[in-house]
């Protein structure tokens, strides 16, 4: 798949080439709220340091990892708890190394950065770190590729079509091997951030803040038309259209 046509030609934020904080979970389960968190990757990507710097955290979350999801992302339980951090450390560690970054001026960057940011208050509400949780929801400003892939295209079919590795496709950004890890697919989320601002003039003339605010009304509209959607065809029962992003209280 190729890339969508530029609505045309036009300059990057200049903000995207200042300074980010893209990262990216990988756990035990698809439920924020109960899911805990295995590997956590953090790129610290700001010109002014040249290379973007990554940091990374391998957690024992204290359950089993299902297999189903071991399959996606390739870490078992055994070496988890033989190479992996104590949780509550880590979780600590994981939510106060964001919140440093985005207080010194970095967008926090993350493909659907509501499951993620959700699942880390959580953990941090799992472990005690109540002044952590709180301090998460208000994190600002964030930029969702998630979010902003459907306001470019909002129409495109195919199963799995709005997932990372297809939109990392569809904007030329190479995932290589490491695929469905953390680390990966962090800097694949930043880096499909800048192609989708490249090419669109109307993403470009945001500031952070901005995109922020406008980023908070799209994810409601795309939520209430999947609800739309499904209860047309009569499977809305049991599914969540929660509208708060870029995170769930």
């Amino acid at each position: 798949m190729s890339a969508p046509a530029p609505e045309h030609t036009t300059a990057t934020s200049p903000w995207l080439t200042t300074h980010l904080a893209a990262f990216d979970a990988e756990t035990t389960g698809p439920d924020p709220a109960t899911a805990r968190i295995v590997s956590w990757g953090r790129w610290n990507i700001d010109m002014r340091l040249g290379r973007p710097i990554h940091s990374g955290w391998l957690l024992d979350p204290g359950v089993d990892i299902p297999q189903e999801v071991t399959d996606i992302h390739g870490i078992t339980t055994a070496h988890a708890r033989e190479h992996g951090q104590a949780a509550a450390t880590g979780i600590r560690e994981i939510a106060a190394d964001l919140l440093h970054w985005v207080s010194e001026g970095a967008v926090a960057v993350a493909f659907n950065a509501v499951y993620d940011l959700t699942l880390l208050r959580a953990e941090c509400l799992r472990h005690g770190y109540t002044d952590l949780a709180h301090q998460l929801t208000t994190i600002s400003p964030v930029a969702d590729p998630f979010v902003l892939d459907k306001v470019i295209t909002p129409r495109r079919s195919g199963k799995g079509c709005r997932k990372l590795t297809a939109v990392a496709d569809i904007y030329q950004v190479p995932l290589g091997e490491d695929a469905h890890g953390s680390k990966a697919d962090a800097l694949a989320a930043a880096r499909v951030l800048y192609k989708m601002m490249s090419a669109s003039p109307r993403l470009a003339a945001m500031n952070p803040a901005q995109l922020h605010q406008a980023q908070i009304g799209w994810f409601a509209q795309q939520q209430a038309d999947m609800e739309a959607y499904f209860t047309s065809i009569g499977r809305a029962e049991g599914r969540s259209f929660d509208p708060a992003w870029p995170i769930r209280a």
